[in-house]
């Protein structure tokens, strides 16, 4: 019967064991997952900015000396972060496959322009920068026409403004909600042994004697909670690196291992304050009232 009882004891605990460490990963993953995704979001942003492409038409009377010019001026400048020349026949090559049909059949010609995609540095993805480098860009006289999406500019700037700011306010939000359920699992722990920690004192211990066990007790699950998590969000980083290499997420490797360790060490930190305050609070509780 005794050894029925203390294999219930036991199970008992090891499942509250389990339930703290799944709580406290569970916690600690979205937590840094967010705390990623925030280090993150300004290249994300980089990457949404810089995809939108201007597009520099030239005249038919242009050549190759005058393509090379072009070439190097964008290279020296300043706006540019990358360029590809487009010329007519690959752009009616395109066409063609997008349409199904061979225009230049009913025309007898190729109507289409010799042209250059270039996309501008995030920074300067806004409608006064894509000004000024149209403005440069249109006193070459073999320049044709300068194409970009004026509204696509401002959309994508305000909605990067908006979720900048949500992002902040959801973090602040998370953090105080992943505390207070950390601190509730540490808790509902501590109040299973209130009996445990009781006796300890009515026989003589001293309240640092009788919390010590319990915060150590605490702050290996937290530990082990947040080994858990790293390896949880290391998989994530390969996963994404591997199946979307350009937004090369381990390019600020040292503020990831610093996020990753953070993480580590506030699954510490707030174990082994929740379970401080939980066990300080049953030592002060009279006899009469742990029941």
């Amino acid at each position: 019967m005794a050894s029925s009882f203390d294999q219930y004891q036991k199970r008992r605990l090891i499942s509250s064991y389990f339930s703290v460490v799944l709580s406290v990963f569970l916690v600690l993953f979205l937590l840094g997952a967010l705390g990623l995704f925030i280090l993150n979001s300004k290249r994300l942003s980089d990457n949404f900015k810089e995809d939108i492409v201007m597009t520099v038409f030239f005249k038919n009377e242009a050549n190759d000396t005058v393509f090379k010019a072009f070439e190097k001026t964008i290279q020296s400048g300043k706006y540019a972060k990358d360029f590809k020349f487009v010329s007519k026949e690959a752009a009616a090559k395109a066409h063609k496959e997008v349409v199904g049909e061979d225009f230049m059949q009913f025309l007898g010609m190729n109507p289409l322009q010799n042209s250059y995609d270039i996309h501008l540095k995030a920074e300067y993805v806004t409608n006064p920068g894509f000004t000024t480098m149209e403005r440069t860009l249109r006193k070459n006289p073999f320049v044709a026409d300068v194409v970009y999406d004026k509204q696509l500019i401002t959309l994508v700037n305000d909605n990067v403004k908006n979720i900048s700011f949500w992002v902040l306010i959801v973090s602040g939000v998370f953090m105080v909600i992943s505390v207070l359920l950390i601190n509730s699992s540490m808790r509902l722990s501590i109040y299973a042994n209130r009996f445990i920690i009781k006796t300890m004192q009515m026989v003589g211990a001293t309240k640092s004697f009788i919390r010590k066990p319990f915060i150590l007790r605490s702050m290996l699950l937290g530990l082990i909670g947040g080994i858990l998590a790293i390896v949880a969000l290391l998989s994530l980083l390969f996963y994404i690196a591997n199946n979307y290499p350009g937004l090369d997420i381990f390019n600020q490797l040292e503020l990831t291992v610093i996020v990753l360790v953070g993480v580590l060490g506030m699954g510490v930190l707030i174990t082994w304050i929740s379970t401080y305050f939980a066990t300080q609070r049953f030592l002060n509780l009279r006899t009469d009232d742990l029941y």
